[in-house]
């Protein structure tokens, strides 16, 4: 007769107990998926974490629970959530990689975000494919300058991939007389210019396997030059955007800053500059100054001006390369499409563009100013 008794007594006691237990403030740490509580269209009441109340904390710790026994078996989550001591539930902070825009319905195993522009065959086991190369080129050409860009291309070793962007529509007819160019990705787009192909077809995400990008006019001499020769003092000097010292003899200038300097060592830096003709960049200034491409502004006018602002310290990380050396022929042959009065328009646009672009920047500055961020001085700046 007392066993019932004992039992009631023991239920009730447990009842009590957990009852008061929820009823404190509690730091749950459950160990879930990131993306469980991420999505990128999702706001936080469809995923549990709008409730501060008791009960709300407790279903969202029941629920990551039911959620992380159900996948035994699978590959480890990333990281955890982290909860900041007296955090509220709403507080909590996913630590590890999100998803990207638009993959929210996607389990995170299936995600692939990055991409590159190596070809690859249409038979055999994918695993046995060749990998992206190192490197990449690209050049702006049009078929009137075949041989410049085919003496370019031959300085170039097997560890880059190779894009050109034609402006002139004729595309297979470098397959006929370059064996290089069947294993290049050709782009086609009528009379455009460098930085709207760029924009369009260079986004990080496709070139994030590739650790340097030359993005190149096609009017270069490279007598004196050898793109293997040409990372190995980079690295050496820890230039994230860079370009070969010009060649005034055979060439010509724009800037005194980019002109070679035959006595004084490898490179020489430049004050936080190098031209749109033939910079190098790192994959990561890459990332940055793809976002500072205009999408309506296609001569890019202005960008040089601008790219010390994708790099840490750009007095130290931005310069000329002495030792490898180019020469500017200076051919303006996507103006030279159509009229003779075409050349002098498109210049004209071009200036437009740079007023443009400078206005846009002076304006986001200014914006950016008036927040509390911290905001990157110009290396040029007088003040």
């Amino acid at each position: 007769m007392r066993y019932p008794v004992v039992l009631t007594a023991a239920f009730s006691a447990a009842a009590i107990g957990f009852l008061i237990g929820i009823s404190f403030p509690v730091q749950i740490t459950p160990k879930v998926y990131p993306s469980s509580f991420v999505a990128d269209d999702a706001d936080s009441s469809t995923l549990g974490l709008g409730d501060s109340n008791v009960l709300g904390r407790f279903s969202t710790a029941r629920n990551s629970c039911s959620r992380a026994t159900s996948t035994v078996g699978a590959s480890p989550p990333p990281s955890p959530i982290l909860q900041q001591p007296n955090a509220t539930a709403a507080e909590v902070v996913v630590v590890g990689p999100g998803k990207p825009k638009g993959a929210a319905r996607l389990p995170p195993g299936i995600v692939v975000e990055d991409s590159d522009l190596h070809l690859r065959r249409l038979w055999g086991n994918p695993h046995e494919d060749t990998p992206p190369r190192k490197y990449l080129l690209v050049l702006t050409v049009g078929y009137s300058e075949k041989d410049s860009v085919n003496a370019i291309v031959q300085k170039f070793s097997e560890n880059f991939d190779i894009m050109l962007f034609h402006y002139d529509g004729q595309t297979t007819e470098w397959d006929a007389e370059f064996e290089w160019s069947r294993q290049a990705v050709h782009v086609s787009a009528r009379k455009q210019a460098k930085w709207w192909y760029a924009k369009r077809f260079m986004h990080p995400s496709v070139l994030a396997p590739y650790e340097y990008v030359f993005l190149w006019d096609q009017d270069l001499g490279v007598e004196a030059f050898e793109a293997e020769a040409y990372l190995r003092i980079v690295r050496r000097h820890a230039l994230e955007i860079s370009q070969p010292g010009l060649d005034i003899v055979r060439g010509v200038k724009t800037y005194d800053v980019n002109v070679r300097r035959e006595e004084g060592g490898e490179i020489h830096t430049s004050d936080g500059f190098v031209e749109v003709m033939a910079p190098v960049f790192t994959r990561e200034a890459w990332t940055c100054v793809w976002h500072m491409i205009q999408n309506d502004l296609v001569h890019g006018w202005g960008l040089d001006w601008n790219f010390w602002r994708c790099v840490n310290e750009p007095k130290k990380h931005i310069g000329v390369v002495d030792a490898q050396y180019i020469a500017h022929h200076f051919g303006f042959t996507l103006g030279d499409q159509g009229t003779e009065g075409n050349r002098g328009q498109v210049r004209d646009r071009a200036s437009v563009e740079f007023g443009i672009f400078k206005s846009r920047v002076d304006n986001a500055e200014k914006a950016w100013t008036a927040t509390t961020l911290p905001v990157p001085s110009d290396p040029n700046s007088k003040s």
